[in-house]
Formats: structure tokens, sequence, C-alpha cells
């Protein structure tokens, strides 16, 4: 029976085989190309390409610890969750996901046919099933603990760049950042910056590129990376540094805030000291290493969830210690401030949830949150700018 089936799909012409997959959802059409591999390059071809499903996804692409499938947690109902949205890419079964920006993913492959200390970037994009290798980086110690952020805004420029953060550490405790590498999709080389000498070292889940700034926060502060433009001739880019909101400082020693943007301005959220709301700053100007962060608004929680016991405070040391853990039982993921979302996992209940700014209202994303998976918004896909994609 199934050899009877594809006999039959055989014989369809591609124009008919179009025709039928762009009646479908996204959802669907994902699993089709699966089905029948050669489907997939109906993607690629510039006339079918315009005859396929159109439809901009959106949602939140996440990976276990295990460096398994990559799937997409879409927020429209007919997309459910994709499996495998990054399956055309070369050694997809060896990617680890890394970080998304504007619709472009960032992907890290190692596998035992590469030099052992050599670490290989893939950058793609899911909607278009390009995706381009990056040249081999060649750490200069033989345990590399890295941070390395894609950074795409196609208002601003047509090219990508890599941050890609060398981290000082012994047995396991960050002591600093020691050196960045810095990736132009337009050069397609790696420039060194071996002065950077941070005595903190980088959140890798909260960081935002804006206009040519990368802002980046570590654990007290917020680095503002400029000067990309001046790349082409060697230099590498400049930073500045951001002072977190005072009423950040004791909350942000526990738990990560998180970036998003508002026409064209930073702005910053994190949960109350109480739990009860999540506050949002966004930033005025900066200059001369001051901060002018200015309270947008608070959302409030105790309405959302309909309770009010969200923090707890747990004793991480010996008896009789006084050094008090701050907990909250939900947590911020990510944000889309243009479309007035919010982002929480809710650790009591194990979901993944969706804050709506204007009704107030929580809706569940995903029933089966796990907390070691590493979730990252997709709020739409962009063509891949500069070179065509590699092949090998």
């Amino acid at each position: 029976m199934n050899f009877h089936k594809e006999a039959t799909a055989a014989k369809l012409t591609d124009d008919i085989v179009v025709d039928i997959l762009s009646r479908l959802t996204y959802r669907d059409f994902c699993r089709c190309k699966c089905a029948y591999k050669a489907w997939s390059a109906f993607s690629s071809d510039p006339d079918y390409c315009k005859k396929l499903p159109k439809k901009v996804t959106t949602g939140l692409l996440y990976q276990g610890h295990n460096n398994s499938a990559i799937p997409l947690v879409s927020l429209s109902q007919d997309d459910g969750e994709i499996d495998g949205i990054l399956a055309d890419v070369p050694h997809y079964e060896h990617l680890e996901f890394l970080d998304c920006c504007n619709g472009l993913v960032l992907c890290k492959y190692r596998s035992r046919y590469s030099s052992p200390h050599a670490c290989r970037f893939i950058v793609c994009n899911p909607a278009t099933r390009e995706w381009r290798i990056l040249p081999d980086t060649h750490p200069t110690t033989d345990d590399p603990h890295y941070v390395t952020i894609l950074a795409f805004d196609p208002s601003w420029s047509p090219q990508f760049y890599i941050f890609n953060f060398h981290l000082m550490h012994h047995h396991g405790l960050i002591l600093g950042t020691s050196k960045l590498e810095i990736f132009q999709s337009e050069t397609s080389t790696w420039l060194v910056d071996d002065t950077l000498d941070l005595n903190t070292g980088i959140c890798c889940r909260t960081h935002l590129f804006i206009s040519g700034v990368l802002y980046v926060a570590t654990r007290y502060e917020v680095l503002a990376f400029e000067g990309l433009g001046a790349m082409s001739d060697g230099v590498p880019p400049y930073h500045q540094t951001i002072s977190l909101p005072p009423e950040a400082s004791y909350v942000s020693n526990f738990t990560r805030g998180c970036f998003g943007k508002s026409s064209g301005i930073l702005h910053y959220v994190l949960p109350h000291e109480d739990g009860h709301s999540i506050i949002v700053w966004y930033l005025d100007d900066y200059a001369y290493n001051l901060s002018n962060w200015t309270v947008k608004c608070q959302l409030n929680m105790t309405d959302a969830f309909g309770r009010d016991d969200f923090v707890h405070y747990d004793n991480g040391g010996d008896e009789g210690d006084v050094n008090w853990f701050w907990n909250c039982d939900y947590r911020v993921v990510d944000l889309d401030l243009e479309r007035e979302l919010v982002f929480l996992c809710d650790q009591k209940a194990k979901k993944l949830l969706s804050y709506n700014i204007s009704t107030g209202k929580l809706n569940a994303i995903e029933d089966t949150f796990q907390w070691h998976h590493y979730y990252v918004y997709v709020p739409c896909y962009s063509q891949l700018p500069a070179q065509e994609p590699s092949v090998e």
C-alpha cells in the first residue's frame, strides 16, 4: 500500500504537486516536505516558492540540553508545534541552537570529523531554507567557554554579525571576558579584539541589536557595542557601560531580565521584588557612562494569575547562613512590545504562557514546559542577506 502511494505521488507533475501544497497550512506543508524530501526543493525554486504558503511564522524555537531536534512552538493555532524546522541544514543532527535575531538562526556545529578545538557556526533562515557556513574559529585554550550572539537588523543593514565572547573560567566559575571575535557577513572574515578585558561574564540570553548597536547584559549592567561600520577597516567595535535601573539591582542578582524594543528604543523588563507585577523600563538616552531609565508601565501579575503568592526565599547555604535567595514562581522568557506580548514560564504549573499587555490576559502556549529548554522568540523571518548560501 505504501509503495502504491509513493508510485502515485511520483506520477504527479511538479505543477500539480505545488498546486496541492499551496492549499495546505504551513504546519502541514512542513510535514509533507519531511514525507517527500524531493518536495523540499520547491521552496528554493523562484517560480514555485511564490505559490507555496507565505504565512509568516511566529513562535518560540527551543532545544534541550541533549541537542535534540529544534522544534518551533508556534503562536498560531493552525501551526501548533513544528518539529525539525531546520532539518534542511547540513549536519542537522549535530547542531546546537545558540541564538535567533529577526528571523535568522545561529547554530553551532561540532563533530568527531572537525578539529577538536575548532568551532563552526551556521546561520540559517528556516522560512527560505537558506543557510550559510561560517569560517571556523580556533580558540587558544583546550576548554573554551563562549557566549555567542547573532546581530541582524535589516532596517539598518543587510549584513549580519556574530559576536563570540571568550570567557575566562576556573572550575566552572566565570571570572570575566578575555577576548571578542566578531564576524562580518560582508567580508566573511573574523576580526579579533584582544584588548577586551571585562571582569564579568556576558549573559547569553539577555541581548538585543537595534540600529547597529548591540546591547548585552552582564550581571549588574548593560554593555552597548557600537562602531560596526569601521570593521571593514579592521577597527573593532567599542563599547559603553549602562547601569541597570536602580530598582532592578536586587532582583537581577537572582533572575535575568529581558530586552525589547518599541519605536527603536531599548526597553528592559523584570519582575518586581514582590512578584506582584512586571516592571517595564525604557532608556531615554545614555552618554558618559550614565543611564536614564524611565518606568513605562507595570504589568499586573496578581490579576493575570489570580493569586499573589509568587515570591519565596531559600537559604542556599549552611544552617545559620543569612544569604537568602530570591525565587519567583514565574520567569520572563522573552517579549515583543510591537505586538504587546510578554512570554512567561509558570514554573509551578510548568507552562509556557503569553501575556497580552493590552488585555492583561494570560494564554497557555505549551502545557509541557521544560525548565532545561532554551526558548527564543521568533517574531518574523527575513531573507538571508549578502552572499549565496554555502554548500558542502
